[in-house]
C-alpha cells in the first residue's frame, strides 16, 4: 500500500512539474529580442502569429524585431494587424510613428507620435518620442517646435549627449544663440569628444563675438 502511494505521488509530482518544463523550454521571443537576437525574435513571434493571428504581443515583438533590423515595410504590416487587433495599444502607435519616421513619412509619423503622446504621456518610450518630434521639426525647419520638443526629451533623460547636441542645433537654427551656447556646453560635459556639439559650440560663440 505504501509502494503504491508513493507511485502515485511521484506521478502527481510528475505531472505538476511537466508544464513548468514545456515553459522552460518554450522559445521567448522578448528575451531574444533583447539580447539583440532578432531573427530568431522574428521567426519565434511568425510562429506564434500563424498559431495565433490574434496574438498582440507577438505583433509587437516582431515589429521591434523587424525595426531593429531596418526591415520597415515588413514592420508596417505587422504593425497595422496589430493595429487592427487593438486600436490604441500605445507601443503599435509608437512603432508606427518610427517605421514612418524612418522611410522619412513626416507627417504619418508626426501623427502617430502625437497620439502616442496622448495616449501614453509619462510612458516607456516617452522621451524617444519626444525626440523623434524634435528631429521631425528639424526636418521641416520648425526649429522652435524642435526646441519645444527636444527640450521634453531632455528633461526625460538629461544624460543624453547627442539629444543636448540636437536641442542646441534647434536653438541655433531659431537664432536663440545664447540658449545654444548653454546646450552644446551641455552636451560636451556629457561627452567632451562629441565632434558636432564642439564645433556648434564654436560656430555659436563665432557668431555672437560678431564680425
Amino acid at each position: 500500500m505504501r509502494t503504491l502511494r508513493f507511485g502515485i505521488s511521484a506521478l502527481f509530482f510528475l505531472l505538476l512539474s511537466f508544464p513548468a518544463a514545456l515553459a522552460q523550454q518554450r522559445p521567448d521571443a522578448l528575451r531574444e529580442y533583447r539580447a539583440g537576437n532578432y531573427e530568431r525574435a522574428v521567426e519565434i513571434c511568425g510562429n506564434e502569429i500563424t498559431a495565433d493571428p490574434n496574438n498582440l504581443e507577438s505583433h509587437v515583438v516582431i515589429c521591434w524585431s523587424l525595426l531593429g533590423l531596418n526591415r520597415y515595410v515588413e514592420a508596417l504590416r505587422y504593425a497595422r494587424a496589430g493595429r487592427n487587433l487593438s486600436r490604441y495599444d500605445a507601443r503599435i502607435t509608437e512603432i508606427l510613428g518610427e517605421i514612418y519616421y524612418y522611410q522619412g513619412q513626416n507627417d504619418e509619423a508626426l501623427q502617430y507620435f502625437q497620439e502616442y503622446v496622448n495616449l501614453a504621456p509619462e510612458g516607456q518610450r516617452i522621451e524617444t518620442v519626444y525626440y523623434f518630434l524634435g528631429e521631425i521639426y528639424i526636418r521641416l525647419g520648425r526649429f522652435r517646435l524642435a526646441d519645444i520638443a527636444l527640450s521634453t526629451a531632455v528633461h526625460w533623460m538629461p544624460g543624453n549627449a547627442a539629444w543636448w547636441a540636437r536641442l542646441a542645433y534647434a536653438r541655433e537654427s531659431a537664432g536663440e544663440f545664447t540658449e545654444a551656447v548653454t546646450a552644446y556646453e551641455r552636451a560636451l560635459s556629457l561627452n567632451s569628444r562629441l565632434s558636432d556639439a564642439r564645433r556648434g559650440l564654436e560656430r555659436v560663440r563665432q557668431t555672437l563675438a560678431g564680425p
